[in-house]
């Protein structure tokens, strides 16, 4: 079945985010600035704000839970933009030259009260024509039912579309839900790939 629609992630695929960018500023040490990503802000704490949880109730909380660290942790959702890298110009770059024949989409795992700091910053998203995120919809990825509320709202066929993210766990549900997958990986050249599936 010929592809109609591409999706795409953003972080890690479209756009370089990354908190050592802000936290390297702050810390005097790679070895403390480590210990506070791996035990104190860490993925897990942050993906809970992604699923929708608000942001200065998680940063009160946590500044409760380890006061020593009370001004770094507000560093974390109050200076976010330093975290912000840039664009991966390459993909950036396929999704432009994929727009002109494909309908384009955003399926994010993302805080609804980040992401517009990010639409205002990057043009690409002009390019979408449409988005699901997880914050707003306060469900995930891997999660089916996020991708289902994206299939929902803008009928999408899953066997007709391609699904791009660079985490291994969300493509595995895309692919059991009929996505046709890439899982970006650093050894991916995105370009290639879809040359090599006959989209450009």
């Amino acid at each position: 079945m010929a592809i109609k629609n591409i999706i795409f992630d953003f972080g890690g695929v479209l756009i370089d985010w990354n908190p050592v960018y802000l936290y390297e500023k702050v810390f005097d040490t790679k070895e403390d600035m480590d210990f506070f990503l791996n035990n104190i802000c860490t993925s897990d704490w942050n993906v809970n704000q992604d699923a929708g949880y608000p942001l200065k109730k998680a940063t009160k909380e946590l500044q409760e839970k380890h006061p020593d660290y009370s001004d770094k942790i507000g560093m974390f959702y109050g200076r976010w933009t330093e975290m912000l890298g840039g664009t991966i110009d390459e993909n950036v770059q396929v999704l432009k030259k994929l727009k002109p024949s494909f309908p384009i989409f955003g399926l994010t795992n993302w805080s609804a009260e980040t992401i517009p700091f990010a639409i205002e910053r990057y043009d690409f998203f002009k390019l979408l024509d449409g988005m699901v995120v997880s914050g707003k919809e306060k469900i995930i990825k891997p999660d089916r039912r996020l991708y289902q509320i994206l299939i929902d709202k803008y009928q999408l066929n899953p066997e007709e579309s391609l699904f791009i993210d660079d985490n291994i766990h969300n493509i595995k549900t895309a692919d059991d839900m009929g996505f046709v997958t890439i899982h970006l990986t650093p050894e991916t050249n995105l370009e290639e790939t879809v040359v090599s599936m006959g989209l450009l």
